[in-house]
């Protein structure tokens, strides 16, 4: 059965990033994290030195592990202030497997830091790059050998370039992002329908904020809204308890944008990502943050018992006394 299964994934990981070309697919093409309030670079350039000194992080996702092909993600990203905080700058690095296609990319980001009040600033930013999308779809096994959509290789440099804002202050933030603009085409193939593969635009909206419950705990909330062009709306909510600013213990529950693939299976299953995740996070010093998050899917896809893993590693340098404060949330 497992194996069976494993047969199907990866021509429905390929049907995933579209690129069977047809108009029934709905697909997300940005990896996915279930940490994204440490990732946020990722999702909007903004963000770049919001944390008001030199932060570095490193996230590594591995998602139904046990399935051959599954999706495996490693982002690193590094950003800071510049000129009287006025200015953020900021680079992430990426890695995107799933089934037989792989995507690397850098982008760099700018952003124009404006004092709202005494301890808000709002985030203007923009961020360009490219990424190297290959993949070898002639190694795909599939029901019907002679599938054209399946008979070709892609090998492809794809320029891109986005923009948010984001107004934060040390308790509080919220943000709105479109990091990739431009719809570049993915694939050459035409299914017959008008319709070629292309990346998908993609929208966020992200908000959180931290409450005092005690002099030892504390809640910090917090969600992200994904919109996708062609897809339902995504959406993750998170809770955090902070214990002595030094351990957290959350939990978070994910509504994503996959919710059907009938056309892929022809078997009338629906699977989707719906999850609930586990989240532990320790502050180890005032400059290393450790955090670890475990996925349980919440669709037909359980049953094959897959799990996922997400790992977190955020170091910290600041450039004077006090500019690390213990911790910082966001």
């Amino acid at each position: 059965m497992l194996r069976n299964f494993t047969r199907k994934f990866g021509k429905v990981a390929l049907l995933l990033v579209g690129m069977a070309g047809t108009r029934q697919v709905q697909a997300q093409q940005d990896h996915m994290f279930s940490q994204y309030m440490f990732n946020m670079m990722a999702m909007n350039p903004a963000y770049a030195g919001s944390r008001d000194v030199l932060s570095m992080t490193a996230l590594y996702r591995n998602q139904w592990g046990g399935i051959e092909g599954a999706p495996q993600t490693t982002t690193f990203t590094i950003d800071m202030p510049v000129n009287r905080e006025r200015i953020g700058l900021g680079l992430q690095l990426f890695n995107d497997r799933i089934g037989e296609y792989n995507t690397t990319g850098a982008y760099a980001s700018y952003a124009f830091r404006i004092k709202v009040g005494s301890r808000s600033t709002l985030g203007l930013g923009i961020q360009a790059g490219a990424s190297s999308f290959q993949v070898d779809l002639s190694k795909v096994k599939t029901d019907q050998g002679n599938d054209p959509a399946f008979a070709q290789n892609v090998s492809k440099i794809l320029p891109n370039f986005g923009t948010g804002i984001y107004l934060s202050n040390d308790k509080t933030y919220i943000g709105v992002s479109v990091p990739q603009l431009i719809k570049n085409k993915i694939s050459d193939y035409d299914s017959g329908q008008g319709s070629r593969a292309t990346q998908r635009r993609h929208a966020y909206a992200m908000a959180g904020f931290v409450v005092r419950l005690s002099s030892v705990l504390k809640l910090k909330p917090s969600t992200l809204v994904k919109y996708v062009e062609g897809a339902p709306l995504g959406i993750d909510g998170n809770l955090n308890f902070w214990i002595a600013d030094r351990v957290a213990l959350g939990v978070s529950y994910r509504r994503n944008q996959f919710n059907s693939y009938e056309s892929a299976l022809h078997q009338g299953k629906v699977y989707t990502q719906d999850a609930i995740v586990g989240i532990v996070e320790v502050q180890l010093s005032e400059q290393l943050r450790l955090g670890y998050a475990y996925d349980q899917m919440l669709n037909k896809l359980q049953t094959f018992k897959l799990p996922s893993h997400e790992i977190m590693l955020r170091y910290e340098l600041g450039f004077g006394k006090n500019k690390i404060l213990t911790p910082r949330y966001f």
